[in-house]
């Protein structure tokens, strides 16, 4: 005897897929209870693991420079603090201005064709590493323009989350985009941890393992995408969305935002190793330890992502600022007094703070434009067009917010050759941090307001 609620046998590549050549699936609707439940949760799992694993790899190789200029001067290269700080940040840069490019690519060629290609581009700033690392007279802008190919690297983290962003519901994107980013932030505590190992294997110093060592882990990347990962035809539309989020003025509020938490994660990041060398002349230190820092980022971000799902992005934002404003604070003071313990702590409080920040401030951006499909009517194709629009905002906040990995070490830079030390920079980053709670406050949690009813 047969019954008509008996819940059917479920089969991944069931009819209601849609499934299409090449790996595309036609039909998608994650905000629908049942889809998810059977069919749904299980593919964009899938595909979240290998979008972290390749991601995981972009990051490291955009950071690879951070750990490597540590050890430059023992490989025969004679670099000033500023020139090592140039190098560690025209990787943020170019990595900032790919994000961009690579956001536009999700929707032209589909989240998984697009992972694969770009795992493969990251064996070219490898390559080029292990390259000129080996050859100290071919010069400093040489080899600024090949750590500048790092930056591809960077770029995966756009294409990425707004892949991701498609496949999961609105209630869960705060710890599924959480977690995805982490998966790639941890890269950067990663290579810090693992190439200092590396590279003096066996005894004596060979920097090109730097390099060498990601080339297979690129390479394995593209192929896990190719047979594991899925591309979406919702995410498949003309690049008309994208250019539409650019008019919302939240679009670039949340830039702003996410430079002082993405930027300052980055940034820091790149600068940690360096800073703890120049500052305290403690590069036994900076190799053995300021993966730490980038570790506690990282793993502070799904949570920063959790906290926004339970409570509203804008608060938790609010707070990480606090936390950020207290952090560069206690690193001036640590500096004035000559603490590299103070100074060690006060940066892990900021690595924390911007973890936080960068889960809550990603959290907020589906959130609000949520919102403001909701106020146009919430029709179906009014929220479609809205989770669109939300993926290029995507894109465009994190490349906008990931010149902060670049304008960090410069300004770090720029405060040691005028004034001799990096008190300025800190004095600037706390007023900084300072306007950006305002402004958080003022957009998103005046009372009264749209926005703070909603809960962004």
């Amino acid at each position: 005897m047969t019954t008509t609620n008996a819940r059917p046998e479920v089969i991944e590549d069931k009819p209601d897929l849609d499934r299409r050549p090449g790996r595309w699936i036609g039909h998608w609707t994650p905000e629908d209870p049942g889809f998810w439940r059977t069919t749904g949760s299980r593919i964009a799992r899938r595909n979240l693991i290998w979008s972290i694993f390749a991601e995981h790899i972009g990051f490291s190789v955009w950071l690879l420079w951070s750990i490597v200029v540590v050890r430059l001067g023992d490989a025969g290269w004679q670099l000033t603090t500023s020139q090592a700080l140039w190098l560690t940040a025209v990787p943020s840069g170019v990595g900032a201005l790919l994000r961009l490019p690579y956001t536009f690519a999700v929707p032209v060629f589909g989240g998984r064709n697009w992972t694969v290609v770009s795992a493969l581009l990251l064996i070219v700033p490898c390559a080029g590493l292990a390259w000129a690392v080996e050859h100290p007279e071919i010069g400093f802008l040489p080899l600024l323009l090949i750590a500048a190919s790092a930056g591809l690297g960077g770029g995966n983290f756009a294409s990425s989350m707004a892949n991701i962003s498609f496949f999961y519901p609105e209630r869960e994107k705060g710890w599924a985009l959480g977690l995805n980013a982490a998966g790639g932030n941890i890269g950067v505590a990663v290579v810090q941890f693992v190439v200092p190992q590396v590279i003096v294997l066996g005894g004596g110093l060979v920097l090109a393992r730097a390099g060498l060592m990601y080339i297979p882990l690129a390479v394995i990347a593209a192929v896990c995408a190719y047979l594991f990962m899925d591309n979406l035809v919702e995410a498949k539309a003309d690049v008309g969305p994208v250019w539409s989020s650019l008019r919302h003025r939240d679009t670039w509020v949340m830039s702003l935002l996410y430079i002082g938490t993405f930027g300052s994660f980055i940034g820091y990041s790149a600068a940690f190793p360096t800073l703890l060398t120049s500052v305290f002349g403690r590069p036994d230190t900076a190799l053995a330890w300021a993966f730490l820092g980038a570790a506690v980022g990282s793993f502070c971000r799904p949570f920063g992502g959790r906290l926004a799902d339970l409570v509203g992005g804008a608060r938790v934002t609010v707070v990480s600022f606090v936390l950020m404003a207290v952090g560069a604070l206690a690193a001036l003071w640590s500096v004035e007094r000559r603490s590299m313990t103070l100074f060690f702590a006060a940066f892990l409080l900021l690595f924390v703070a911007t973890g936080v920040g960068n889960g809550s401030t990603y959290r907020m951006i589906s959130k609000i434009f949520r919102v403001k499909g909701e106020d146009l009517g919430g029709t179906p194709e009014v929220m479609l067009a809205m989770r669109r629009q939300a993926a290029g905002a995507l894109g465009i906040i994190s490349s906008v917010g990931a010149f902060g990995g670049f304008l960090v070490p410069i300004c770090y830079a720029w405060a040691r050759s005028t004034y001799g030390g990096i008190q300025p920079a800190l004095r600037f980053y706390v007023g900084f941090f300072l306007v950006l709670l305002a402004v958080t406050w003022v957009a998103y949690l005046r009372p009264g307001s749209r926005m703070a009813r909603a809960r962004v």
